[in-house]
C-alpha cells in the first residue's frame, strides 16, 4: 500500500508497530501528509469536544490527572505522540461509529503495551491487551466498567503476559469508561489502586 495512503489509519492509531514506523519515516519527508495529518487531528479534536461529556467520578478524576502529570515529562515531538493525543482521535471515531450503530474500537497504547476495547452494538465488549507483563505474584489485574457518574464495577481479572484477550462481564452504558488496575490476587469489590489504562468514554 502507497504511504500516502495510510495518514487516516495512522492518526487512528490503527497501524502495526513496523508500519507505523515507516509511515513515521515517510512523515519526515512528506509535507503533504503532515499536511493532512495536521488536518485530521484536528478535526478530530473539534468532534471530540463538540460533544458534551458526564464528568468522571472524583476519584477517576484524579486519578487520570496523576497520570498525565506523570507523563508530561516524557512529551516528545509529533512523531512520537503519547497515548493521549492518538487516543483523542480514536474517541472521535468513536463517537462516529457509534452514532451509525456499528461496533466501537477504542485503543490506546503507552510504551510497549497496546490496550485496544472493542464495544458491540449490544453494548458487550472485549478488551484485548497486548505488551503488559504478567502479573508478580499476589496480584492480578482487574477491568472495570464505570458508568458516568457511578462507581466503578468488576468486570473480569487476568494474569498479563504477552498477550490477552477479556470478554468484559456485563455491558459497557453509554458514556461509560473502562479501566485496568493492579488488585490483588482473586480481584477487589472496588478499585485498591490508581488505573494505569482508562478508555475514553465509550
Amino acid at each position: 500500500m502507497d504511504a500516502h495512503d495510510l495518514t487516516a489509519a495512522y492518526a487512528l492509531d490503527a497501524l502495526s508497530p513496523d508500519e507505523a514506523e515507516a509511515y513515521e519515516r515517510h512523515l519526515s519527508q512528506c509535507e503533504e501528509c503532515r499536511a493532512q495529518l495536521a488536518e485530521l487531528n484536528e478535526g478530530a479534536a473539534a468532534l471530540a469536544f463538540g460533544t458534551v461529556a458526564p464528568a468522571p467520578p472524583p476519584r477517576l478524576r484524579e486519578a487520570i490527572l496523576d497520570q498525565a502529570a506523570a507523563e508530561r515529562s516524557n512529551v516528545v515531538p509529533l512523531l512520537r505522540r503519547r497515548w493521549v493525543s492518538r487516543g483523542l482521535a480514536v474517541a472521535a471515531a468513536a463517537v462516529a461509529c457509534i452514532a451509525v450503530g456499528l461496533g466501537v474500537s477504542l485503543s490506546q497504547s503507552s510504551h510497549t503495551k497496546t490496550f485496544a476495547l472493542m464495544i458491540n452494538p449490544d453494548r458487550t465488549a472485549t478488551l484485548q491487551v497486548t505488551g503488559l507483563a504478567a502479573a508478580p505474584s499476589g496480584k492480578t489485574y482487574e477491568a472495570w466498567v464505570i458508568p458516568a457518574g457511578q462507581s466503578p464495577r468488576p468486570a473480569g481479572l487476568f494474569h498479563g503476559g504477552q498477550s490477552t484477550t477479556l470478554h468484559l462481564r456485563g455491558t459497557v452504558p453509554k458514556h461509560a469508561v473502562v479501566a485496568v488496575t493492579k488488585e490483588p490476587a482473586g480481584g477487589s469489590p472496588q478499585p485498591t489502586t490508581h488505573p494505569f489504562y482508562v478508555s475514553p468514554p465509550a
